[in-house]
């Protein structure tokens, strides 16, 4: 316990150490008690949290921080260890992880691209998708990695050619490292191929679900605040991007058609013009997408539990062979096609997804993504939002949990009131009795009993996904919208979020989300089964049977 007392308070180094010290009221002779005076306690407690940076970090993350109340990282004026985030779009080395200190956070945990990289995800995806089954692993295309598997593209090709006889067969080559839609072939003929080392071949997704006859794919966030045990969020709110010229197979050169990449279409000349449906631009947020899907009678809650599921299994795919590291979390952007059958497709994950405010989908989801990631891995500053540090000390963890041990993730949930005793017994008590009685006091709770408390909270929220319709649904016709069943599943927009969609969700409900983790939802452990599954190493295999088990569950007609 003497070690915990000496040691720097985990919350940042806000807090002198304890000093050891002699009490010098002579014994026998009552004292009273210590209290903090207003400016003192202005200045031990509510001392700014400071955020790392370097060139790269995008330009949102400081805008936001500061406008929490954070302050920019000094060397002189905070010294060395001296911040709380260190926030940055490149990976840190390894001797950036093994040094990090108890009240710090990295935005990245080490040997994530593993899934960033697209032949590295092709990789990990086939490889569970051999060991478990196809019926799970679906949701990725047909995919061969450059030059070792051409001959195997060959005979796939070759086969389905045959097969279709006089229709064409479409694929797209993509280079695994670059982002952006640079260097991507669509193409119809083998002849037509030009790849270099680590390219990957895919088989192109030629029945995309179409708005207006636009091409479009949502880019979904996740946040896994540990690896060990696997814990993973997922973000209700995202953004739609679309093509800026209607989908057309005759014309496979034409990257407006047929590619959603916003650096690609923010440059063309239909961006700016009214489209079918679209409207200008090329960006919806997702909650105006869902809305539109209501109104068309789509089932958008079964579609967002199937990304759901995707959004798991992808990420089991690396989670035991990522390295322990304590205090890191990571965003990741997880590019989804929809298909006319209302089908999702994994076409890439994405590594520090871009946080420019482009436009004003941007500005409303990315935004809003900042502000709920601070409240998910709750550090919070004492800016604006000063006052409800306190409601976190109090015990809203918001999906985020206490640091029982080096390597997990989650700053203790009640530090405030807990620094307030350390400072107390530093002066008032006398021996280290008193010491460990007022430790005692503070609450215990351990990442464990807090990840069992969210669980328990999601579940109380989230309603089984309906039954799909047995017809499948036109987009062209006018439907009568459907009223949404899930708070957690309907991306209803929140008030710093607004669209032009008309949400049907009762206002009212937004209460029942934790204010501490935002628009984020735990979506892994999601049940007692998974929980017990991912304490102690990684079960994947239980875990697997677990998704299969809700995967039939919420799609009954799912393929065995």
């Amino acid at each position: 316990m003497e070690a915990t007392l000496t040691a720097a308070p985990t919350w940042g180094p806000r807090l002198a150490p304890l000093r050891a010290h002699r009490s010098p009221w002579p014994p026998g002779r009552k004292r009273k008690p210590y209290v903090l005076t207003e400016d003192e306690h202005a200045d031990t407690i509510w001392k700014p949290l400071v955020f790392r940076v370097d060139e790269t970090t995008p330009r949102a993350v400081q805008s936001v921080l500061l406008e929490l109340g954070w302050q920019e990282f000094d060397r002189q004026a905070h010294g060395v260890d001296g911040w709380n985030l260190y926030w940055k779009t490149s990976s840190f080395r390894m001797a950036e992880h093994t040094s990090i200190k108890p009240w710090q956070r990295l935005n990245h945990h080490p040997g994530t691209t593993k899934l960033t990289r697209k032949d590295h995800l092709a990789k990990c995806l086939m490889c569970m998708r051999r060991i478990y089954g196809t019926s799970l692993y679906e949701f990725i295309p047909q995919t061969f990695v450059m030059p070792g598997d051409y001959n195997k593209f060959v005979a796939a090709y070759s086969k389905e050619k045959q097969m279709l006889g006089t229709k064409h067969s479409y694929w797209i080559c993509k280079p695994a490292e670059l982002s952006r839609g640079r260097g991507i072939l669509i193409f119809r003929d083998i002849k037509d191929l030009i790849f270099d080392d680590n390219d990957i071949v895919q088989k192109y997704i030629c029945n995309p679900l179409l708005v207006g006859r636009y091409k479009c794919d949502l880019r979904v966030y996740v946040c896994v605040t540990a690896f060990k045990p696997l814990t993973i969020h997922m973000y209700q709110e995202g953004l739609v991007r679309f093509a800026t010229e209607k989908f057309d197979l005759s014309n496979l050169q034409n990257d407006y058609a047929h590619l959603t990449n916003s650096s690609i279409n923010a440059a063309g000349a239909s961006y700016e013009k009214i489209k079918e449906v679209i409207g200008h631009g090329c960006k919806w947020t997702l909650s105006r997408f869902f809305s539109y899907l209501r109104s068309c009678n789509v089932d958008h809650l079964l579609l967002w539990q199937k990304i759901s599921h995707m959004a798991i299994l992808t990420v089991l795919a690396i989670a035991p062979s990522v390295p322990c590291a304590a205090n890191c979390f990571e965003l990741f952007g997880f590019d989804v096609l929809i298909d006319d059958d209302f089908k999702p497709w994994l076409l890439e994950v994405n590594y520090s997804p871009a946080l420019t405010l482009g436009c004003k989908a941007d500005v409303t989801v990315k935004r809003k993504l900042l502000h709920d990631i601070v409240g998910l891995i709750h550090l919070s500053g004492p800016g604006k939002e000063g006052k409800e540090c306190g409601s976190a000390a109090r015990g809203h963890s918001g999906g985020s949990f206490a640091r029982g041990n080096p390597g997990r993730l989650g700053p203790v949930r009640s530090p405030l009131p807990c620094a307030s005793l350390f400072h107390f017994t530093s002066r008032a008590c006398k021996n280290d009795e008193s010491k460990q009685r007022a430790l005692r006091a503070c609450p215990k709770d351990t990442r464990t009993s807090q990840l069992r408390e969210v669980m328990t909270r999601q579940k109380n929220l989230l309603l089984p996904a309906r039954e799909p319709p047995k017809v499948k649904p036109k987009l062209k016709g006018q439907h009568t919208p459907r009223t949404a069943l899930a708070p957690s599943l309907s991306l209803p927009p929140s008030s710093s979020c607004r669209t032009n969609s008309n949400s049907s969700v009762p206002s009212d409900r937004s209460k029942e989300r934790d204010p501490q983790a935002g628009n984020f939802v735990l979506i892994f452990p999601f049940n007692e089964a998974t929980f017990g599954a991912s304490r102690n190493g990684l079960n994947v295999k239980r875990i697997v049977q677990e998704l299969q088990k809700q995967m039939n569950k919420h799609n009954p007609n799912m393929r065995k």
